[in-house]
């Protein structure tokens, strides 16, 4: 996985421009109308998600597991942001609870085990009555089905990159245990861009109770 991005970074750069996810945006207006301030994002990327963040006023940390990613982010973006060069699967990288986590197209990259891992990592950096909003590809997008199956909805595409599809019961299954408080199928983009056809996603809110057990 570490390879793979890292060419992926040094060959297509900035691949997906500097305009943020219309589900950054979706978050970015959540966190702030619960008063949200300090932000994990794994999966930082080059910041292109993360910068509406720090333009709001949130004190934000990001893990990113390409150097090339996180050298583009200092050059594009400055150095307001602390971000770790790492996988997600080495969390947690530090001992800070945060009140917000937005992790966006990352998780399906994971098998079974990792997202587990990864969902507990997260929760347990989660302060109390935080919200953490995860962005996973749905199995309605039209991609779902091409390459080989390598495991119950999970396919490995030509470029060698597995993805898990989810739908609602997997929804249910892999966050409800993590406070899940909705889960909603979005277009991403909202509207589509040039050629390049909208890719269908579930947008998943978790809130972390005061007392919760699981």
């Amino acid at each position: 996985m570490t390879e793979f991005w890292e060419s992926s970074f040094k060959d297509k750069k900035t691949m997906w421009g500097f305009e943020p996810a219309d589900s950054a945006v979706a978050a970015l207006n959540l966190f702030k109308e619960k008063g949200l301030h300090k932000i994990l994002i794994p999966g930082f990327g080059y910041g292109r998600n993360a910068k509406i963040f720090t333009d709001a006023g949130f004190k934000v940390t990001g893990i990113e597991i390409s150097e090339t990613a996180i050298d583009m982010a200092q050059k594009h973006y400055g150095g307001d942001v602390k971000v770790y060069h790492g996988s997600v699967s080495a969390m947690p990288f530090d001992q800070e609870m945060y009140d917000g986590i937005f992790c966006y197209a990352l998780i399906h990259l994971l098998n079974e085990d990792e997202r587990i891992k990864l969902m507990n990592d997260c929760y347990n950096q989660l302060k109390p009555n935080g919200y953490m909003v995860f962005v996973a590809i749905s199995k309605n997008d039209a991609a779902y089905g091409a390459g080989e199956e390598v495991s119950k909805d999970r396919f490995e595409t030509k470029h060698g990159v597995q993805l898990f599809f989810y739908d609602s019961d997997s929804v249910e299954k892999e966050f409800g245990k993590y406070g899940l408080v909705e889960a909603r199928e979005i277009d991403e983009p909202a509207k589509q861009v040039g050629n390049r056809p909208s890719q269908k996603f579930w947008f998943i809110t978790c809130r972390k109770q005061e007392k919760q057990d699981r």
